[in-house]
């Protein structure tokens, strides 16, 4: 029971720098908002105490697949064109991409160059010996690429790592509050974002692709013949994205794509006064704009976002600074909307809404006031049955329980971690439990008492032999709570956090700050019986 002054103070200092954390969360945002840095940290309200938009996205597998056949399509045309090899019949067919060879003496090279298109997975280290295209000859000079199942699913785990990095630049666009961005299985992402009452704003950045493309417009013909004829092999019809829908023929090329862009903000046209996009390239995109315009004065060209034409302006002379302004149908909305996708960057695949919640302040605000009402009567009973089962040490249980609490708030502070329903059900249950280690440590005082021992000796005793039992409870909960954190979600995990927060606090407090205030008041009575 013997503490020395170092220790003491170690303990003390301990508790006391953690249990401060705790501070920044019972004062206004504007007041912590004006105290340093290193103070401000404090719990952020999930999505069921505050409110706000819950949404699940899943990328479209199609759509990947899709790509990824026509990037392989690309690349047999350039391989084989660099190779000057012959090839008639390139296609993209079922889960592959097929091409005939004109002549036998152009096979070997053939077989050679398409066969370094498929690489193996996994890069240098991956080591799983799958490749990701399967290559087959067939009669008549006949070469099948096949894209393999495995390289399939490595594409889609890219396409989703990719999305959840653009998804979190936009909504942090936002201005919202720690939003939680996270992958669910393997294909799809799950958003969260708290206070956010209305989702539909959040909704149309998140569904928007934003793949922004500069291409031609074809004038060799109007739209209207090419629909009633047929459309040039080179060219597509498009329509405008604001109604009524007007077709416009234009080139596949892409000239520059939105991937050089390093900046979109909104403004207003100096002229007419409506709200426009300003954009500006990076170096390699404004090379490319500078050629493009300085060969096309005259002609229009069409600015295209996820295949609707936003505008088709003709080039009245060369653009060499880089930079340009997008005009149309806008409003100050959707003229900062659309900024805010084009400096997020395009998605790599389509995203599609599977799964919507809205969970309105109300509803937030009266799990807070249930959550605390269970939290007081849960606590309420807890330090009544302390009292008197165990008198004076039940007080000093109680202190250290009220320490313990304070601990777990700072800890989560500390972490910026968010408080959910289910994470302050996980604090009411470790009240239990630290109360449950102080009630084997008193038990076992008790059985050291009848068993004939001094008051001290039996105190010193049931501390030390009641240590083995206490950490072997709270390991195996420990345990567990990590086994929920690592398989499960959401609600699951913050209820784990605080749980194995809890059990480390509660470990820690029965064995240092209760004994540090037993040892204290035996050192200042001189106990001649143990008051349980």
């Amino acid at each position: 029971m013997y503490f020395t002054r170092w220790k003491a103070a170690a303990v003390v200092l301990t508790a006391f720098v953690v249990c401060m954390f705790a501070v920044p969360n019972f004062f206004p945002e504007k007041t912590v908002q004006s105290w340093p840095k290193w103070a401000q940290r404090h719990m952020v309200l999930g999505l069921d105490l505050q409110g706000g938009s819950h949404i699940l996205l899943e990328v479209d597998t199609k759509a990947v697949r899709k790509d990824k056949l026509e990037s392989l399509r690309d690349d047999v045309r350039r391989v084989l064109r660099d190779a000057r090899v012959g090839y008639t019949g390139l296609a993209v067919r079922g889960n592959g991409v097929e091409v005939r060879i004109r002549d036998d003496a152009g096979m070997p090279a053939a077989q050679t160059k398409l066969g370094e298109l498929s690489l193996p997975l996994g890069g240098i280290l991956g080591g799983s010996g799958q490749r990701s295209i399967d290559i087959t000859n067939e009669a008549g000079n006949l070469i099948r690429l096949t894209l393999t199942n495995a390289a399939i699913l490595e594409r889609v785990r890219q396409s989703v790592e990719q999305s959840i990095q653009i998804i979190e630049r936009r909504v942090n666009e936002l201005g919202t509050v720690e939003p939680l961005i996270q992958r669910q299985g393997t294909d799809r992402i799950l958003v969260q974002v708290p206070g956010l009452q209305d989702p539909t704003r959040l909704k149309e950045l998140l569904g928007k692709t934003a793949k922004l493309d500069f291409r031609m417009v074809d004038t060799g013909m109007s739209p209207e013949q090419a629909l009633q004829g047929r459309v040039p092999q080179d060219d597509e019809i498009l329509y405008s994205a604001s109604q009524p829908k007007t077709p416009y023929l234009v080139e596949k090329r892409i000239l520059v794509s939105g991937g050089d862009l390093t900046d979109a903000q909104p403004g207003f046209d100096q002229r007419t006064n409506e709200p426009i996009v300003s954009f500006r390239f990076n170096t390699s995109g404004s090379r490319k704009f500078a050629q493009v315009t300085q060969e096309s004065v005259g002609k229009p060209f069409a600015i295209i976002l996820d295949n609707e034409v936003i505008s088709a302006p003709v080039i009245r002379e060369p653009i060499l600074g880089g930079s340009g302004q997008i005009s149309g149908s806008f409003t100050v909305q959707s003229a900062n909307d659309l900024s805010i996708l084009l400096r997020a960057g395009a998605l790599p695949a389509p995203l599609t809404i599977i799964e919507e919640r809205t969970v309105g302040p109300g509803l937030g605000a009266d799990s807070i006031a249930k959550g605390k009402i269970s939290s007081y009567v849960g606590a309420g009973m807890v330090i009544v049955f302390m009292l008197a089962t165990y008198g004076l040490f039940g007080v000093f249980a109680n202190i250290a329980v009220a320490i313990n609490v304070a601990m777990i708030f700072g800890i989560l502070s500390l972490l910026n971690a968010t408080l959910t329903l289910p994470g302050i059900a996980g604090i009411v249950l470790t009240v239990g439990i630290a109360v449950d280690s102080n009630v084997l440590i008193y038990e076992r005082i008790r059985e050291e008492v009848r068993a004939g021992r001094t008051p001290i000796n039996a105190i010193d005793a049931g501390f030390n032999r009641a240590l083995a039992t206490i950490l072997d409870s709270n390991i195996t909960t420990f345990i567990a709570a990590a086994v929920l954190f690592y398989i499960g979600t959401g609600p699951v995990r913050g209820f784990a956090v605080t749980l194995g927060i809890g059990i480390i606090t509660t470990v820690f407090t029965a064995f240092t700050v209760t004994r540090l205030i037993v040892a204290y008041w035996v050192w200042w009575r001189r106990p001649q019986r143990v008051p349980i």
